[in-house]
């Protein structure tokens, strides 16, 4: 498009203006609209989905209504989880197209209107003036300056001086100033809205959500192979094909965790509640458990480890004059009126100022880069001036050695991460003196420091990511503890191989001079190096990577794009809850690796003891309704898992499968023979009925089954701190003495006697300490194959 074409003075024409909005399109981000009914219909097509409907299709075969019921709304109840997950990862761009304005100030036809900013196109002549936001992408064509506050977009703390010819952002506020501009680019392809597509295209895979699937995968295939072996044989027995279909049927639905992601979730809920007490919102259920895998936490500067609040530092004099006499001067060349970032930090230091009157003002612009005030004060009218160093020393002419003295000084501020402002003031007979420097730097928060230690102490290596200059990063990280390492943008892209970029990131204690494609880079390299990574962020320049990253988190007073792209929202100032949201998300993540052990192991013991007393007898060790009963009764204790008191791992964790199911099939197997042992005692030892037997291997698979939840939900032995939530226990317990119940008065089973059911009782609580052992030697061997017995890691 060629904008030179644009007559300065008139604008396009509305039909030149119409041509390029048909040929280029709006000035708004494009919208990928996908029919609401598609979206919710996809959630019930995978794996999970997959396991969910074959359960809830036997139970309608069987006539179970009950359960059909409830695994038909659990589906439904999935289903809807996930559509509104995706639902708000779209109103992540709503929200960023709410940062674009609403209207803009153009010349066409000769004519200044107002129009909406969605019909600007590539040549359209705009004004921009106070308190605009900038409609396009644009070059600057006419005026004096302008002061953008550009934070949102690029992570600069200090506003940014624009004069004719410079381009500019759409999506930056003007501070002051008012200039005319020459819009350049509109829509999808301002800076803006590549910020958007990032957005649009970022996104981790869950390791949550493949580990559920692991899991499924595993149960389901052990479930129909088992369940196929036991229908194979019952037809070369010329077994009754009803009887043994419906059997199979039944085991099958009791097989399959059709429950699982519900039980996961409803921890996740728990842990989401807590954590909301503590101050922090949590958008994403999943990211709970992520957050208790991060490595590596990327740090937004501005706003996140400082306070986005301009500071001055110690002021600097020049000789024979008081520090407070230059801190007054430069304060009385503030504008107080619309005071901009500067002049707030300068008069915020300022105290007691003396009565005067302001009888002039300039305001400060690129060309001078100076403001200038007369002040009439005692009957006595002066100067003073505040501004670039190198401006002030022009302006007060200092001889050749104090002018070198005082441009050392400025160079040692900026190596040290500091800017310098300039003063001086005119003297009785009119001449202007230098009356030395202010310091300014945006300060750490005062919890950051800490923080940071408390993440680094929990095994996870912190990384400040900011667009400003090395300098000033560098200053902070050292304030901070994160070393002087501070790498700048351009070099860590080098080559733009993800491994590549991953290892300079590590090695550095943070990266400097980035714009949004670069955070998002970072996230994404570090990703694909095998590292689980957060991203703290609070700007639109962050929605990108915050998207992208395992865990987003936006901080306190984040802008709306963050907040709907971060899966953290943090709704008290500073990061101290960030440690705090970790140390919970790892006690979450032991709770649901102890319910996903329990619940293999659980499958495992119920299903290969089955088969093998099948094969091996000709005899059903339990009912079909036994089943339905242990089915049941096993939910109760397993929805308490979410509220167990649990250890917090010293280091990141992460779903290791490898261990998950080998702790599960040693502790499965173990049942079995637990389970056998007890079957070939009353069978050939006591020599008890069958219906007798299999009433006994109920109240066996129910009894030790729940106790099977103490050697799984700790490390150590099932009797070591921290001890079972009362909460766990007294379900747990409960269901077991209710099983017990109904053993001996014979409800919906052959009734046994309490002798009977005192003995599995025994027989149950002897087999504790020895599952609790080979859950601990199995975890230790698996460990020793790690090499990291301290961390769970893939």
């Amino acid at each position: 498009m060629d904008e030179a074409a644009t007559d300065p003075g008139q604008g396009l024409s509305s039909a030149e203006a119409a041509r390029r909005l048909a040929q280029c399109g709006p000035n708004a981000l494009p919208e990928k609209r996908v029919n609401p009914w598609l979206r919710f219909l996809r959630f019930f097509w995978g794996p999970i989905a997959w396991m969910i409907e074959i359960a809830a299709g036997l139970s309608f075969f069987l006539g179970d209504w009950a359960d059909f019921g409830i695994i038909a709304t659990m589906l439904l109840a999935n289903a809807g989880v996930g559509f509104w997950q995706e639902y708000k990862a779209d109103n992540a761009i709503q929200l960023l197209k709410q940062r674009l304005a609403p209207t803009a100030r153009v010349l066409r036809d000769g004519q200044w209107k107002d129009l909406p900013a969605r019909d600007l196109v590539p040549g359209d002549v705009i004004a921009l003036a106070i308190g605009n936001i900038v409609p396009a992408d644009a070059k600057l064509t006419q005026g004096d300056y302008l002061s953008l506050d550009e934070s949102a977009l690029t992570g600069e703390s200090l506003p940014v001086d624009k004069k004719t010819g410079d381009g500019i952002y759409s999506g930056a506020v003007v501070k002051l100033g008012a200039m005319q501009a020459l819009v350049a680019k509109t829509g999808a392809g301002t800076y803006f809205g590549k910020t958007a597509r990032l957005v649009q295209s970022a996104g981790a895979k869950s390791h949550f959500q493949q580990a559920v699937l692991h899991i499924g995968d595993f149960l389901i295939l052990s479930a129909l192979v088992l369940v196929g072996v036991i229908f194979g044989v019952a037809i070369m027995r010329h077994e009754s094909f009803l009887k043994t279909l419906q059997f199979a049927l039944i085991l099958t639905v009791a097989a399959i965790p059709a429950a699982m992601p519900a039980v996961l979730s409803v921890t996740m809920a728990v842990g989401a509640e807590k954590l909301a007490r503590l101050k922090a919102i949590v958008s994403r259920l999943v990211a709970i458990e992520e957050l208790a895998g991060v490595d590596v936490l990327c740090v937004d500067k501005t706003g996140t480890l400082t306070k986005n609040e301009l500071t001055l530092g110690d002021a600097l004099p020049a000789p024979g004059i008081a520090a407070k006499d230059l801190i007054a001067a430069a304060a009385l060349a503030c504008n107080t009126t619309q005071p901009d970032a500067i002049d707030k930090a300068v008069l915020t230091s300022a105290s007691g100022l003396s009565i005067h009157t302001l009888k002039d003002f300039i305001p400060f612009d690129p060309v001078r880069k100076r403001t200038e005030a007369v002040i009439e004060q005692d009957g006595k009218s002066f100067r003073v001036s505040k501004g670039a160093p190198q401006a002030i020393l022009d302006l007060a002419t200092p001889d050749e050695a104090a002018r070198k003295a005082v441009e050392a000084q400025v160079d040692d501020l900026a190596a040290r991460g500091y800017r310098a402002l300039g003063a001086a003031r005119t003297d009785e007979a009119g001449k202007w003196c230098f009356l030395g420097l202010l310091p300014i730097f945006d300060p750490p928060r005062e919890d950051s420091a800490a923080t940071i230690h408390t993440a680094q102490e929990m095994g996870i290596s912190v990384k400040m990511v900011t667009g400003d200059h090395e300098a000033i990063a560098r200053q902070i990280a050292q304030k901070l503890g994160l070393g002087s390492t501070i790498l700048a943008a351009d070099k860590v892209f080098g080559d733009g191989i993800d491994g590549a970029i991953a290892a300079r990131v590590q090695e550095a204690g943070g990266i400097a001079r980035v714009f949004p494609e670069h955070k998002f880079k970072i996230v994404r390299a570090l990703q694909t190096d095998g590292h689980i990574v957060g991203m703290t962020g609070d700007g639109v320049n962050d929605a990108p990577a915050l998207k992208q990253a395992d865990v987003g988190i936006a901080v306190s007073g984040a802008t709306d794009a963050a907040r709907a792209a971060a899966d953290l929202v943090l709704t008290a100032p500073g990061l101290s809850v960030i440690a705090t949201a970790i140390e919970e998300a790892r006690r979450i993540f032991e709770r649901m690796t102890s319910y996903a052990t329990y619940r293999i192991a659980e499958t495992i013991r119920v299903l290969v003891f089955m088969t093998l007393a099948i094969l091996a007898y000709n005899f059903y060790p339990v009912t079909a309704v036994m089943i339905v009963l242990l089915a049941l009764f096993n939910d109760f204790p397993i929805m308490m898992i979410a509220y167990d008191n649990a250890p917090i791992a010293p280091r990141p964790v992460r779903w290791n499968m490898r261990k998950v199911l080998g702790v599960a099939a040693a502790l499965g197997l173990a049942g079995v023979v637990e389970s056998f042992l007890l079957f070939w005692f009353a069978d050939r030892i006591l020599k008890l009925p069958r219906d007798t037997i299999q009433t006994l291997i109920f109240l066996k698979l129910l009894v030790a089954g729940h106790l099977t939840i103490y050697a799984t939900r700790s490390r150590r032995w099932f009797f070591s701190r921290p001890w079972p939530n009362w909460r766990l226990v007294v379900t747990s317990e409960t269901t077991q003495v209710i099983g017990t119940l109904a053993a001996v008065y014979g409800v919906f089973v052959h009734p046994i006697s309490w002798a009977y059911a005192l003995l599995v009782w025994a027989y149950a609580l002897l087999w504790l300490p020895l599952e609790s052992a080979i859950a601990i030697g199995v975890r230790r061997l698996l460990n020793a194959g790690n090499g990291n017995p301290a961390s769970i890691k893939v």
